[in-house]
Order: structure tokens, then C-alpha cells, then sequence
């Protein structure tokens, strides 16, 4: 159960002297807040608390507070305007202000030039914009300038400054590689101590993931058999099934993998996102020479071995679903988004990184299916989505509010389990310059973190 929340607008004020921390707040404000007469208030942002002197007055505005400029400082914030959410504390005589919105993410730095995001760029400007809206302060920053250097948008622009310590952090990190690196345990384990919640703090692999869901009796008959990739598991699963798909057990983007198709009881064709695999191998080749053939390409990393399902197409090209699951203020998940990808004609793999599109699903799925039936898959992949969703978050170590699980279809309409992705890319949905649900989801879990932390904290 959530807490009530209360709408404040912060503006500065120049101050009358460097003692001045007199805050002056609109009547309607005060009364909304639950305070009872002026008097001495502690007011708490991030992990700062400072004592101010609460003064009523009429101001044009009703949620609005103004605030000495050097109280602004000490929070380490821009002078400017600002809308928070609150929530008064009457046993600690303190007004929490919130959320403090931390995103971690690594780009090129540049210290002379504005900052580029890279795929989350547009994301960031559009996450900066919904908790403005909402109320709170974003800011992004790279875990190897953690407090010292971060950046805030304003005019358009990213600017640097020494940024405060948040009240959450969301991790986006690019590289699984540099969530595994000395410096990023260093980091993991500087915000543990400081006791910041992170969510989504790490890439999830394919077979963790495949042995959460496994063990689920109402998902285990919407899951691709799925071994270790071995010789041995090769020879099973190319005998057993006419497909069958090898992919690394980190791998995203539809990079490294290997469709295997059984054209005759001796022969098999290989295809694969691989370029110098497609290049160096035949038309048909045996199943005893298709080891020796891909094991130098898997350059000793662990690899999966997948049942192949012959999924509906779309205008003869491979497709799948795309849906986004997001816990919201509540701390519940729920359905924020979900398309039909489509693959580029060349390709198995239907990843946007690879050429695919993004297409309406009902459209898509009326087209393989027909009206009716195309009505009940979408509603079931919505139901498998939001049960893999709980499942994942509920295994697994550390927050997860965000998952983006891709499911494709066969012929007969039934939905297939195929990848969950921690980190799911933001370039699926058509935002229309508006606020996506995605993003106002993750503004809510945020919010949800930020003040669920403080006042555990402070319950303690």
C-alpha cells in the first residue's frame, strides 16, 4: 500500500543575509501538508536534511514554497524552479521532498562538450520531462564520477554539476562487460553503504532465465526445449526438432546466432547473424560437421541450444511480439507496451538493431490468425508477459521494475516464451512526442522506491 502524496512547487529566493533560512509557504500548502502552526521544520532532499523556519503566507499559488537560494546550494541543486512530491513526517518534525532520480549509464566523455547518451539519449530527455511534470529532479551520471559529476537538462541542453545523492538509481548500463569490471563493484558496493536502492542493477542471462520460468507449471508448455549448448545437446535437439536456434547465454540484439534447419534426414543449412559464419559455410552440411564448423566462432563462451518453433509470419517474414512489463506505483507489474516486430527480409532475427520494424500487433496478428482469434493470443501473451514478469523479479537477486519479454507465435496461434531482457531497448514504442506509458511507469516505481527507502530508514 502506497502513502499519500503532496504536490509542492519550489521557487528560490535571494536571501536576506547568509543566516536566512526562512521558508515562506502559501497557507492552502500548509494546510494541505498537515501542519499545524510556524515553526521550526526540518526539511530533508537525497540524503541532506536542513533547518529552516516555516512562514505563512498568501502567495498567487497554492502548493507553492519559497526558499532561500543557499538552501538550494546545500541540497546541490541548479537555482531554479522546481516541483517535488512530499510527504510530512509530525514525529521527526520533517517535510521529505522527492524523488531524486539518479540514471546510470555510461557514454563518451568529453568534459568541453555536452553529453551523448547514446540509445537511451532521446529516453533521458523524455524520462527529464515526465518527472519534471510529475515532480522530482532526473539527472544522468557514469558510475566512475559518482558524486562528483553528473548532468541535468535545462534549455535543451545537458549541463554538468556537482550532483546530489539520489533517492534511487536505474540502472542502464550498456555493457555487461562493465557491470562485471573492479570499478563497478567498487560502485555497487559505495551505494550499498549508502543504502540507495538500484533496480534492474544487471543484465539477466538467458539460461538463469530459463530455469526461473522452467520450474512454473502453467509457463513450462510455452517454453522452448532449451539445453547448454554441447555436441552431444546438438545432436539431441537437430534430431529431435526441424529448427533449432544456438544463441550466447549473454547475447542481445540478435547478435551470434545460429538458426540450424534440417532440410533432409543427412543435411542441415546453416544461417546465422554471424556474417563470417554465413560466409564460410555451405548450402547443406552433415550433422557430424556441424560442430567443427561453428565451435570456432563460439570463442569458448556458454552458449544455449533451443528448440526451434515455426512461428507466424508476416508478408513471408519472420516476426515476433515485443512485450514491456513495468511495476508502477503500487508495486504491481503491469502491461505497459507491447508491438509486433517484424524481420528485415534478410534476416531471421527480428531485432531493430538488425533491420526488423515495428508494426501494430492486432494488425499483425490478424493477418496469420484472423480477428477473433488474433484478440485472445494478445490477451494471453499479456497474461504469460505479467506472470514471467513476477516469476523473474521474484528469483532473482536485487529490484527488478522493468522487463521487456519477447514472445512469438505459431501457426496455430499459441504463444511461445522465447528471451527476457533486463534492459529492454526504449526505441519500440511511437511516443508521438508525448510521455509513454513505459516511462511513466518507470517515473512511478521510482517515486514508489524513493519514499518506501526513506521511510524504512527512518522507521528503523
Amino acid at each position: 500500500m502506497f502513502f499519500p502524496l503532496t504536490q509542492v512547487t519550489i521557487k528560490p529566493r535571494k536571501p536576506k543575509n547568509k543566516n536566512d533560512s526562512l521558508v515562506q509557504m502559501s497557507n492552502q500548502l500548509f494546510t494541505s501538508l498537515g501542519l499545524k502552526k510556524n515553526f521550526q521544520l526540518n526539511i530533508k532532499l537525497g540524503k541532506k536534511t536542513i533547518q529552516t523556519t516555516v512562514q505563512t503566507v498568501e502567495l498567487d499559488q497554492k502548493d507553492l514554497m519559497l526558499i532561500p537560494e543557499h538552501i538550494l546550494i546545500n541540497f546541490c541543486l541548479p537555482i531554479q524552479s522546481y516541483k517535488f512530491q512530499a510527504i510530512f513526517r509530525p514525529d521527526f518534525q520533517t517535510l521529505e521532498l522527492g524523488p531524486l532520480i539518479g540514471l546510470l549509464t555510461d557514454f563518451p566523455s568529453k568534459k568541453q562538450e555536452e553529453p551523448h547518451f547514446r540509445s537511451i539519449h532521446a529516453f533521458c530527455e523524455e524520462l527529464h520531462q515526465g518527472i519534471t511534470d510529475t515532480g522530482g529532479f532526473f539527472f544522468v551520471f557514469s558510475y566512475d564520477e559518482f558524486l562528483n559529476r553528473g548532468y541535468y537538462l535545462i534549455n535543451g541542453k545537458w549541463s554538468p554539476f556537482e550532483h546530489p545523492i539520489p533517492d534511487v538509481i536505474y540502472n542502464r548500463i550498456h555493457s555487461r562487460k562493465l557491470e562485471h569490471s573492479e570499478q563497478f563493484r567498487h560502485f555497487r558496493n559505495r551505494i550499498e553503504t549508502l543504502q540507495i536502492p538500484l533496480f534492474n542493477e544487471r543484465f539477466l542471462s538467458k539460461w538463469e532465465v530459463y530455469n526461473q520460468i522452467f520450474q512454473e507449471n502453467n509457463l513450462f508448455p510455452y517454453i522452448p526445449k532449451t539445453k547448454i549448448y554441447t555436441k552431444e545437446h546438438l545432436y539431441e535437439l537437430a534430431q529431435e526438432f526441424e529448427t533449432v536456434f544456438i544463441k550466447p547465454v549473454h547475447g542481445s540484439q540478435g547478435r551470434n546466432i545460429i538458426k540450424l534447419t534440417k532440410e533432409d534426414e543427412n543435411h542441415y543449412t546453416l544461417q546465422s547473424s554471424i556474417t563470417s559464419l554465413n560466409n564460410n559455410s555451405s548450402n547443406k552440411v552433415f550433422l557430424d560437421e556441424i560442430h567443427h564448423l561453428i565451435k570456432p566462432f563460439l570463442h569458448n563462451r556458454f552458449y544455449l541450444i533451443q528448440q526451434g518453433v515455426e512461428l507466424a509470419s508476416y508478408e513471408s517474414c519472420s516476426m515476433d511480439f515485443r512485450v514491456l512489463c513495468h511495476k508502477n506505483l503500487n508495486n504491481h507489474w503491469q502491461v505497459t507496451s507491447i508491438v509486433a516486430r517484424v524481420a528485415a527480409s534478410d534476416e531471421f532475427v527480428s531485432n531493430i538493431a538488425r533491420g526488423g520494424r515495428i508494426l501494430r500487433p492486432l494488425n499483425v496478428l490478424r493477418t496469420s490468425v484472423g480477428t477473433k482469434k488474433s484478440l485472445e493470443v494478445l490477451a494471453l501473451m499479456k497474461e504469460l508477459a505479467l506472470e514471467t514478469a513476477s516469476i523473474i523479479s521474484n528469483s532473482s537477486t536485487g529490484i527488478t521494475g522493468e522487463l521487456g519479454i519477447d514472445i512469438g507465435v505459431d501457426q496455430y496461434g499459441k504463444p511461445w516464451i522465447i528471451e527476457v531482457n533486463s534492459k529492454p531497448s526504449k526505441n519500440f514504442e511511437d511516443g508521438l512526442g508525448k510521455i509513454r506509458p513505459s516511462a511513466k511507469a518507470l517515473i512511478q516505481f521510482c517515486t514508489l522506491l524513493a519514499f518506501d527507502s526513506i521511510i524504512e530508514k527512518e522507521d528503523q
